[in-house]
């Protein structure tokens, strides 16, 4: 098997398989149904975003740390940001009493056996929503926004983004979550990809275009040079006409 042919296959595989999306679907249905039942009119809106609507959620075999993103809008605005975090810590609490439920700055985790929930209360604003920022402030946003632009950024390039979101985000999962998964989402998708036409080539950009030097962390500096040593080993290995150990070699980069 080629570097490519390699790469290609563990891109494939990095999609939720059937099985898994009709479990999160069956969550949702369920969440939504509880949460109606709990606040009522209380909530105007609720509704999943995030990598589950963009296609480059990993599954949980390949991040432990995957999650479905979803948004719950409070027709009440008016009190602090803590407030409506409480609000839905003890909807989860009241509906999800065997699951593990806790507060992770703006959201509240609902782990359940086979995925895991961000609960992210808003409020509508002017702009589209307004979330719980990390300091505990409120932040205007439009969870949808990224959506278009990242499937027009696929579409214009031979549909590669995708599948290399997803075999970058499996490494940065494997070594221990170098860069937080939207914000690498969104530089990858602002990267230029010039001539390259094959997974190989999308994914080794990326590598290429990281820069070690602006990573103000030992340990997450060290595992982005590790990656640019093996994408030069595997180029050299090709180079010199050694298909099995460049395979060998990127596996050490995206492993089986």
């Amino acid at each position: 098997m080629s570097v490519l042919t390699y790469l290609v296959q563990r891109a494939s595989e990095a999609v939720l398989s059937d099985e898994e999306k009709r479990s999160i679907n069956t969550s949702i249905t369920t969440l939504r149904t509880r949460l109606t039942n709990y606040f009522g009119q209380g909530v105007s809106e609720q509704f999943q975003f995030g990598s589950s609507t963009r296609g480059t959620i990993l599954p949980r075999k390949m991040d432990e740390g995957s999650d479905i993103d979803y948004m719950i809008v409070f027709s009440e605005s008016g009190y602090t940001p803590q407030t409506y975090l409480d609000r839905v810590k003890r909807f989860a609490e009241t509906n999800y009493s065997r699951s593990e439920i806790k507060q992770s700055s703006p959201t509240i985790i609902l782990e359940l056996n086979h995925i895991k929930f961000d609960l992210v209360p808003a409020l509508k604003s002017y702009y589209a929503y307004k979330i719980v920022g990390s300091s505990g402030e409120w932040l205007d946003t439009n969870p949808n926004d990224f959506n278009e632009t990242l499937t027009a950024k696929n579409n214009q390039e031979l549909s590669k983004i995708k599948p290399t979101i997803r075999l970058v985000k499996f490494w940065n999962a494997k070594s221990g979550y170098i860069f937080d998964s939207y914000s690498l989402e969104k530089w990858i998708v602002g990267r230029s990809y010039g001539l390259c036409i094959n997974q190989s080539q999308y994914l080794f950009n990326v590598f290429d275009n990281l820069n070690p030097y602006s990573i103000d962390t030992k340990w997450r500096r060290e595992k982005v040079e590790r990656a640019k040593r093996i994408i030069a080993a595997v180029r050299q290995y090709e180079q010199d006409g050694m298909p099995y150990s460049a395979e060998e070699e990127v596996k050490k980069l995206i492993p089986e």
